[in-house]
């Protein structure tokens, strides 16, 4: 590989002058790849030029020297620019971006260019960049001793949020919000990889004080009083250095950032990242996008709707009073055999994403026709506010004040902008037609060129008497008369040659050049003038972005209860209920990602859950049960219950009534964690920690056979231990799955721990799971039937029967028998050693034995154990 050019200022005074201005703003961005507009082309140069060729597999050139150097170089067509940063964003990588703006016509030297706008991952705003059904969020940390402050933005809406939160939940909290990108001081170490790009930034973009000033000045106050982020240090601090970086990759202020949102740790449901995960809320375990409790829900028409899901299942609320209004607004929706809801689902099809063309109005980078989309959007509303004028929800009614017209931004739209609006503006076709007087009077010369040159052509042929003579038009040339070589002898003394071809010759003439110096300055001033204006509606609709952005919000909450209604409907979910009373009850309650996977014909089993009661009792469920009796299935279908009553939807089951909740933990699979270097049981026991020492009486727990990757009875021994502090310290709710029927016998220490079980039953060489659940322990765990279902040979499934044979005769245990385990925790021993045989055996001195006598004594201990 060639090495690496330097781009000190002395080297780069040895290049041309264009490669001087190129190192000169490379120096400024190095981390960041430098797309230099040349002509049809955005040129990469030298380390850049490598990257870019291996990154997005475009082809790597020499070509030339500089400084007596080869440049390398890539580059990529002007027009295609976007889906290739695309592809970069979505490896995690930024972009600077360097426009051509003088003019190659007037310009002496190197063409004028100036840095146009940087890309990052969490900066993006262009919809050829963003996930339709995702947010793409900039955040930026900063510690203060034990406290961490957070700030994030979405660019593309304006909406700018802050919170503080303890040191050991900053995981959690980032996996919570899901940022794209995380700007980080110099001096900052993260304990964890998160999955966002990170992007490194000088300690003093940090200062509190220097924050302070920076977002008072843009917001226009005096203070942050107003926001209720008085004396949130670490979090105004991150939110600096989160604008200034912002306001740098965009060579603007940003308008649309209107307001800072204060977060409060108590706001939604505590769930960690375990949780997250192991609940398949929006990925699969396997890092899919479906099946998925988005996936299933995600019947948004809109992709405001879609992405005020993915956010609603990330931020379940704490307090039930807005999950309640939303449960009675999906009512309402279905009231009356779901007219309401049909008809607002049908209008909403007309909608444009206004919340990201909002932002692209307020960074001046919204395209014709985003404007059109948004004409046509906000000229729906009136026709989505008549089905909600009837519905009798609080909610519904609060929507409808926010979906109400703003008219002059409306107005202004339908006078300005083309009905089918030209793609990009540099094209033309844009303003609408009666909207300036000068741009019409320029676009009737363009509009009357046609007619001119019909009529100079027929005008010519008559003059000249050249019946094949044509007036046309060519990019290149320009106007030209065309006659062929056959016919020069009759071309007139006016005439100028223009351009010689093979059969024909063409001119120019002194009135075809008046024309042509006419028509072609009042394509140019058109153009301009519709760039003048197309500005000046931007600038205009500005003051219309507060409104802008209540209406995106509302369209968007009125999507996500249309959907969370057409879900109820089309499932037959219930409307769940919040009772100030501990606890949770759940009748008839399913899994709503496995039921929908389920083979046609196939039937979810449904299952009651009770946790909890007014007296305070049934705090534990000991479940056990067969593998792939559907345990894990029952424990996560009660908790997706849980979650999605407190997002606002309706639940799978025939009746939910939720008692206070603050948290959902899960210790549900494991993995291990090479990167970290954490083993299987390692990863196990830190997420059983997390659970024992956050956990508490209104925490909902699931705890899937916990102790399995180590001995056995290391093992029973945790899950015992855990068992009772869950119990007797946490007090949580809690589903405590297991194969350890021996923790079955806690019931009888504990009147707070109920045992159930999932039972299966054999039928010849088959097993039938019922997947039901009922009352009480199960009697054996069918794992060696489950092995033959899995393709285990038959020969070993056998020798496995064999061995169990064995084990049992030897314990001679039977595992559920009460008395054998009154002692327990001490090793089960004391009853196997009052067996006839190990009597017999401690019996016999083999010393004083013939080989007759130990060959009878042998076939006598093997009669005693069978």
């Amino acid at each position: 590989m060639p090495e690496k050019q330097s781009v000190t200022e002395d080297k780069i005074k040895e290049h041309t002058p264009v490669m001087q201005h190129y190192l000169r703003l490379k120096a400024q961005h190095p981390g960041l790849l430098l797309f230099y507009r040349m002509g049809d082309f955005y040129e990469l140069f030298f380390d850049d030029a490598e990257k870019a060729a291996s990154l997005l597999d475009i082809a790597l050139t020499t070509r030339g020297q500089s400084a007596g150097a080869p440049i390398r170089m890539a580059g990529v067509p002007y027009h295609a620019i976007e889906q290739y940063l695309a592809r970069l964003v979505k490896l995690g990588e930024s972009a600077v971006i360097c426009e051509q703006i003088g003019d190659p016509a007037v310009s002496k030297g190197p063409i004028e260019r100036a840095i146009s706008r940087i890309v990052t991952p969490g900066t993006l705003t262009d919809a050829a960049l963003l996930d339709d059904k995702r947010d793409s969020l900039l955040l930026a940390l900063s510690c203060l001793r034990h406290s961490v402050g957070l700030a994030w933005l979405n660019l593309a809406s304006g909406e700018f949020r802050v919170c503080e939160t303890a040191l050991e939940k900053l995981a959690a909290t980032i996996e919570r919000i899901r940022p794209a990108e995380i700007i980080l001081a110099d001096s900052l170490e993260l304990s964890f990889a998160p999955e966002a790009a990170l992007t490194r930034a000088p300690d003093w973009h940090f200062d509190g004080e220097a924050a302070t000033r920076e977002l008072c000045a843009h917001f226009k106050t005096a203070s942050l009083a107003g926001f209720g982020a008085d004396g949130l240090r670490p979090a105004i601090a991150a939110a600096g250095a989160l604008l200034r970086y912002a306001q740098a990759t965009q060579t603007r202020a940003l308008p649309h950032v209107q307001a800072l949102t204060v977060e409060r740790d108590d706001t939604y449901l505590g769930i960690d990242t375990a949780t997250r995960r192991n609940l398949e809320l929006t990925e699969t375990l396997r890092g899919q996008p479906s099946p998925t409790l988005f996936s299933l829900l995600d019947t948004c028409v809109t992709s405001m709707g879609s992405r005020a899901l993915r956010h609603a299942l990330h931020h379940p609320l704490r307090d039930p009073a807005l999950p309640a209004a939303r449960h009675a607004a999906v009512a309402a929706l279905l009231d009356e055999d779901a007219r309401a809801l049909r008809e607002v689902r049908a209008t909403l099809r007309g909608f444009a994403d206004i919340e990201r063309i909002a932002g692209r109005v307020a960074l001046f980078s919204a395209r014709p026709r985003d404007l059109s989309s948004l004409r046509d959007s906000l000229f729906r509303l009136a026709e989505l506010r008549v089905p909600l004028t009837a519905a009798p929800a609080p909610l519904l009614q609060e929507l409808l004040t926010e979906l109400s017209t703003p008219d002059t931004a409306l107005d202004l739209l339908s006078r300005a902008i083309l009905p089918e609006p030209a793609a990009l503006l540099r094209e033309g076709g844009v303003i609408a037609n009666g909207h300036d007087a000068e741009l019409d009077e320029l676009r009737g010369i363009n509009d009357n060129c046609g007619a001119y040159l019909a009529e100079l052509e027929t005008r010519e042929r008559k003059r000249t008497g050249i019946a094949s003579l044509k007036v046309e038009y060519s990019r290149v040339h320009g106007f030209y008369i065309e006659i062929t070589h056959a016919n020069t002898a009759r071309v007139p003394d006016d005439y100028r040659r223009r351009q010689t071809l093979k059969n024909a010759e063409r001119y120019i003439t002194p009135e075809l050049k008046i024309f042509e110096d006419k028509a072609l300055s009042a394509q140019e001033r058109a153009l301009a003038r519709e760039k003048l204006l197309y500005d000046a509606v931007l600038t205009a609709l500005r003051d219309d972005l507060p409104r802008l952005q209540a209406i995106a919000r509302a369209v968007a909450h009125a999507d996500l209860l249309a959907a969370f209604a057409e879900v109820a409907r089309a499932r037959n979910y219930c409307r769940p209920e919040f009772s100030a009373e501990p606890g949770l009850a759940i009748a008839g309650g399913r899994h709503p990602v496995v039921e929908n996977e389920l083979a046609g014909g196939e039937t979810f089993i449904a299952n009651d859950t009770r946790l909890g009661d007014p007296a305070g009792g049934r705090r534990l469920l000991l479940i056990t049960g067969p593998n792939m009796g559907g345990k894990s299935t029952y424990m996560r279908q009660t908790a997706l219950i849980a979650l999605m009553a407190h997002v606002g939807s309706f639940v799978p089951a025939s009746r939910a009534t939720l008692g206070p909740l603050d948290q959902i933990f899960t210790r549900i699979g494991a993995a291990d964690d090479l990167a970290s270097g954490r083993s299987t049981f390692m990863v196990e026991m830190t997420e059983s920690a997390a659970i024992l020492h956050h956990a508490t009486a209104n925490s909902l727990v699931l705890m899937d056979e916990v102790g399995r990757g180590t001995s056995t009875f290391d093992g029973m021994a945790l899950a015992f231990a855990i068992c009772r502090h869950l119990i007797e310290r946490n007090r949580a709710l809690t589903l405590f799955a297991t194969h350890y029927y021996e923790l079955t016998l806690l019931g009888n220490e504990y009147p707070d721990l109920a045992n159930v079980h999932l039972d299966a039953i054999e039928h010849g060489e088959k097993i039938v799971f019922l997947h039901a659940v009922e009352e009480g322990p199960a009697n054996q765990s069918y794992g060696i039937q489950v092995a033959a279902l899995a393709g285990i040979p038959a020969s070993v499934v056998k020798a496995a029967k064999r061995q169990l044979r064995e084990f049992e005769q030897r314990m001679s245990i039977n595992p559920l028998q009460p008395d054998l385990f009154a002692a327990f925790p001490d090793p089960p021993v004391a009853a196997a050693s009052e067996h006839p045989a190990l009597k017999r055996l401690t019996a016999i001195d083999p010393n004083e034995l013939t080989p007759k006598q130990a060959l009878d004594a042998l076939f006598e201990l093997k009669a005693l154990t069978r």
